[in-house]
């Protein structure tokens, strides 16, 4: 947008698209500016936190916003200026360094918080402008020094006693190591093998249906192998079987709350498979506006970045409008449903909702793309949910007797959906509600027939089956989130950052099934950080840290106070662990393998991709070798396997697959004697036109992985793709490869104006061969 010098008033927001969105409501009388996220920050490359003067943050200008914050200024210059930006902490800290520029400037400077980027919510918000809020300015500055004395005085330490480029943090690290600590409960743990019992009953009345062995005399049944499973079955195939209790009673199931991030972001991972930054990208740009036909950019959520579960009067009236409308009355309580937010929320924001009922996702629909799309469903079925009546199950329990055991079976059948009818009953979340729709044992076995006291009943079959206990499931992004909420650790802003950054530092890798796992690099580096600032690293710690930080926003303890009684200790330790600390870099632990080079012995080192074996007469002797350790502490030598591919091109020994810095590649097995090296081919030709290259997998210098040319050094050819090439033609224009999308089964073509989607074989059917370079 041109800037001139005007007298108008001034609207100051974070990004373009909610200028665009802001503009058109507010009129002729207001120009609206971009500040694209924050002006300034502390600066690159030092500390800039002088910590003698009572930790005096040290801002410059971001690099690249010079011309923005002139911009800004040069607009400003005699105008009334209303700061926009996002109604959280950042958001504040990004008012308080642009008022700072425009001090003297402006004519006068105003604090206006938008929840919700509609006609309603922008006018609502001029009406009552406000002043700058220093306490959550403070909150914020205090977290941001915190993060940078963590990170600029540990980061180097790593550097030193590991490798460079390695970076620890206040809130990343301990959440690192709760996916370690979970990744080795894991590995520790034992199964048990335990049966149950089930018995198959016919009544008097169909249908046929099963009951649970619960009991043998007073004590809980529990059955630790087959002989003891067979007992039981060989009692029960002789026992008369009659029923001794049968209960009628029906069970409400209460609605879920509305979002707040965490649990959209837990509710996303679980039935979208989105991660956490993908989800809060789809709502921050739903939050922002979107452009929806001939009515223009449309904000169609509330601010996303919230822990509360408070709901607008205007927006609860609107929602039980709407359900009457669509369901009937029976299907709003008879007053509207109120939540309660955890004792931390920040009640100044609403729940993420959908700014008005006028845009039912349908309507909408032709108008967003798909990640938009599945996350605003998501949010109008939960918001219209939270404000519906409860489910009610009609539910019978019967209590079985058969000589000395007891037995239980329990039929449920929904009489009526409430909320479900909205929600949806295959969506329902065991955990987020007051009921579960089951007995008191967790069992519901669909619907029984009439049964009466005393009825004697038919037995069918007896079914022993054999269980084994289960280790605890690794995290995935989604229950990550959740634990950490639960257990105080970060904040609502933070997740998604703190989720994308311990994956593109290499400490988490993720699996099949979104499930995250320490790679060997997060374990190493989570023991080192353990042992030498258990305090930094222990979650009650962090969690009471971030209790203070909202003290901190609530004015009840002083910034410079927090930081003295973190610093203090934590310089205490830093010194010890400099002293200390294990030096993984330098480290060379011997092993019983021996050089066939040289005969001399093999160490054990650490390099950039995890550990290996090197020859102890280095530099004389460059032998290496990949290597794994076991729990025991034993070095096994790992074989690189050979493939079927042209033999080295210089001295025609065979080629080995290698992993480095930038992913998997082709090495020349006679290395270090001949360095020779290639990518490895996907066997797909790259579509450039007289390129001769080759696709090949690639990872970035953040760990993403990409698809490029093997020409790209060679020629400079900057081919590349994101999503996997897969070689099959496309059946509709003939395109000699398509690409599958992310992780999802789904095909798509990649020719211009084709638009072909298809379906992925089984990943159980892909081969992993390499081709032929």
């Amino acid at each position: 947008m041109a800037t001139k010098t005007s007298s108008k008033s001034l609207v100051i927001v974070e990004s373009p698209a909610k200028a665009k969105t802001i503009k058109r409501y507010l009129g002729a009388g207001f120009s609206v500016q971009a500040s694209i996220g924050h002006v300034k920050d502390l600066p690159k490359g030092r500390m800039g936190v002088d910590v003698k003067k009572s930790f005096e943050p040290e801002y410059e200008v971001i690099h690249g916003k010079a011309k923005v914050l002139a911009d800004i200024k040069k607009a400003a210059k005699g105008a009334t200026v209303y700061l926009a930006s996002d109604p959280d902490r950042e958001g504040e800290a990004i008012a308080w360094h642009i008022a700072d520029e425009l001090r003297g400037k402006a004519k006068h400077i105003y604090r206006v918080l938008f929840n919700e980027i509609t006609k309603r919510g922008i006018t609502e918000a001029m009406k009552s402008p406000g002043e700058l809020d220093q306490n959550k300015f403070e909150s914020q500055q205090a977290r941001r020094i915190l993060d940078r004395l963590v990170g600029y005085e540990l980061s180097p330490l790593l550097w030193n006693r590991v490798r460079r480029g390695l970076s620890a943090g206040r809130v990343q690290s301990v959440a690192v190591r709760m996916i370690v600590e979970r990744e080795r409960e894991i590995m520790a743990f034992v199964p048990r093998e335990y049966w149950s019992v089930e018995v198959g009953l016919e009544g008097k009345a169909p249908p046929p249906f099963r009951a649970r062995v619960l009991r043998r005399g007073e004590e809980k049944l529990e059955i630790g192998d087959a002989a003891g499973a067979e007992v039981v079955r060989a009692d029960l195939a002789g026992a008369r079987f009659l029923v001794e209790k049968v209960e009628q009673k029906q069970r409400q199931r209460r609605p879920v709350a509305p979002f707040v991030t965490a649990k959209l972001q837990q509710e996303a991972a679980r039935k979208l498979g989105f991660g956490a930054k993908r989800t809060m990208a789809a709502a921050q740009r739903l939050y922002e506006g979107v452009e929806v036909g001939e009515e223009g950019s449309v904000g169609l959520i509330t601010y996303m970045r919230t822990d509360s579960t408070r709901v607008s009067e205007g927006a609860q009236e609107a929602a039980r409008a709407y359900v009457v409308e669509r369901w009937g009355a029976d299907y709003v309580p008879e007053k509207p449903n109120v939540y309660k937010s955890k004792k931390s929320a920040q009640d100044a924001h609403e729940a993420i909702r959908p700014t008005s009922m006028d845009y039912p996702p349908d309507a909408v629909r032709p108008f967003l793309k798909r990640d938009e799309m599945k996350l605003y469903e998501l949010v109008w079925k939960r918001f219209l949910a939270s404000q519906m009546s409860p489910a009610i199950y009609d539910q019978q329990v019967a209590e079985i007797g058969a000589g000395a055991y007891r037995l239980r079976a329990t039929g449920q059948a929904l009489r009526f959906p409430g909320w479900l009818a909205a929600w949806g009953v295959e969506n329902e979340v065991v955990g987020e509600t007051d009921a579960p729709p089951a007995d008191d044992d967790g069992y519901a076995e669909g619907t029984l027939p009439p049964l009466e006291v005393g009825e004697e009943l038919k037995l069918l079959e007896v079914l022993p089956e054999q269980h084994f206990t289960q280790p605890p499931p690794r995290f995935t992004e989604g229950t990550l989130v959740k634990e950490m909420e639960e257990r105080g650790i970060g904040r609502p802003s933070t997740y998604a950052s703190i989720l994308s950054t311990v994956q593109d530092k290499g400490y988490v890798e993720k699996l099949e099934g979104q499930k995250l796992k320490p790679t060997e690099l997060g374990l190493l580096v989570t023991d080192l950080l353990v042992g030498s600032f258990p305090e930094i690293m222990d979650v009650t710690f962090t969690a009471g840290l971030e209790e203070e930080l909202d003290e901190i926003e609530e004015g009840k303890v002083g910034w410079v106070k927090t930081l003295k009684r973190f610093y203090t200790p934590f310089k205490a330790s830093l010194a010890k662990a400099v002293r200390e600390m294990r030096d993984v870099k330098r480290e060379e632990i011997k092993t019983e393998h021996v050089c066939e080079k040289c005969g001399s012995p093999m160490v054990l080192k650490w390099g950039r991709n995890g550990r290996f074996l090197a020859c102890s007469a280095y530099p004389e002797c460059k032998n290496t070798k990949d290597a794994s350790v076991a729990a025991d502490g034993s070095v096994a030598i790992v074989a690189l396997p050979v493939v079927e591919a042209d033999p080295c091109e210089n001295c025609g020994a065979p080629m080995v697959v290698k992993r480095g810095r930038f992913g998997a590649f082709l090495a020349c097995s006679r290395y270090p004697e001949c360095k020779s090296t290639r990518p490895i081919s996907l066997g797909i030709a790259c579509p450039r036109e007289a390129c001769g290259g080759f696709l090949s997998e690639k990872r970035s210098k953040r760990g993403k992985l990409f698809y490029g040319c093997s020409n790209y050094q060679k020629k400079g050819c900057d081919f590349v793709l994101w999503d996997r090439p897969v070689k099959q033609a496309c059946p509709q224009c003939g395109a000699p490869f398509v690409v599958q999308k992310g992780r999802a089964r789904m095909l798509k073509c990649q020719a211009a104006g084709c638009g072909w989607v298809g379906e992925a074989p089984d990943p159980e059917d892909e081969g992993a061969a390499v081709a032929p370079a």
